[in-house]
């Protein structure tokens, strides 16, 4: 499976990235702060607060977002999307 992170200001793409993970569903990930941690790594970004919502999304839709007001230090974009396939 992959990881594919978008960070959108003013509804276009401004950075994506996608890191492989080795599993077959979001269900079989214990601990998705690795994950999360190489994918911002890779786009140069802090890594946001995750929040039961967050992984509740990933596993029910494949799909997340993260605002602004998810990250502890300010950020130039208005959200940062996450999207497994």
């Amino acid at each position: 499976m992959k990881i594919w992170g978008k960070i959108r200001r003013d509804n276009r793409t401004v950075k994506n990235e996608t890191v492989v993970i080795h599993v077959k569903s979001a269900y079989e990930v214990e601990d998705w702060g690795e994950p999360f941690a190489a994918l911002c790594h890779k786009l140069n970004l802090s890594r946001p607060v995750i929040l039961s919502k967050h992984v509740r999304d990933l596993e029910k839709f494949s799909h997340t977002v993260f605002f602004p007001s998810d990250f502890m230090e300010p950020v130039d974009f208005d959200r940062f999307e996450i999207e497994l396939f």
